[in-house]
């Protein structure tokens, strides 16, 4: 079920030209990332026979990677990778090569990570059509693209802007206008579908583009609200999305 939440009516195409997708929360289920850093953690705390129990050494880890992203300046990009030796770090007391730690890391998210219902199908399904699929994701732009490729749909994608290739997280312009260029479509005939608003929905509108909230707050900026990424096709098949 879609909703139209705002004035678009002003908006003056009769078609679609590009979706563009967030990953975190819209592709990929936040929850199932939680769970494969959680077992990350307590395979740390099993192999180091940590004094700690593993909901402590969670806490442990998550504040430490929380720390990591807060201290960053305004919309510049932090290596979710940097982050995570950041973790480890607080949970041994010490630094550790990255080679000591990242393979089991990666073994777990692998194992552990799920797409958002429907996302796939969805994508696969626009991907045949006459439109730009792209992808604008604030993540490493290695790591965003393997998920891409676990979940089989990274070939679908004719455009993936990452926050490390470009260097600054949403709702920097930056990262709207370097997808735009590269997909070299109208900002008001492309859909941006996110699940924060301040980053994905409202720093898309104020690039021109039609904010999709999955998930996100209310606001001004919303175009349409999606229940569910198989919606985004009745969107698209909307012959005016002016109306």
């Amino acid at each position: 079920m879609i909703g139209d939440e705002s004035s678009v009516e002003t908006v003056e195409t009769t078609e679609w030209e590009a979706v563009f997708w967030d990953i975190g929360g819209v592709i990929l289920e936040l929850e199932s990332v939680q769970s494969a850093h959680a077992a990350f953690v307590k395979g740390i705390v099993e192999e180091r026979d940590l004094e700690m129990t593993a909901e402590a050494a969670v806490d442990t880890w998550r504040k430490a990677v929380g720390d990591h992203f807060r201290e960053r300046e305004g919309t510049e990009f932090q290596s979710a990778r940097e982050a995570y030796a950041k973790g480890v770090e607080a949970l041994i007391g010490e630094p550790l090569p990255r080679e000591r730690w990242e393979p089991a890391f990666e073994d777990a998210v692998r194992s552990s990570i799920e797409p958002v219902p429907g996302a796939v199908e969805t994508i696969a399904d626009l991907a045949e059509r006459d439109l730009h699929v792209g992808v604008i994701s604030d993540v490493d732009d290695a790591a965003g693209k393997e998920m891409l490729e676990a979940f089989g749909v990274r070939e679908h994608f004719d455009s993936i802007t990452t926050s490390e290739a470009v260097g600054r997280t949403k709702p920097d312009p930056a990262m709207f206008e370097t997808a735009l260029e590269k997909a070299g479509v109208d900002p008001q005939r492309s859909l941006m579908i996110g699940d924060r608003y301040d980053h994905d929905v409202k720093g898309a509108d104020e690039m021109g583009m039609r904010g999709v909230a999955f998930g996100a707050e209310d606001g001004p900026a919303v175009s349409f609200r999606i229940e569910s990424p198989e919606d985004v096709l009745e969107i698209v098949e909307d012959a005016d999305p002016g109306a």
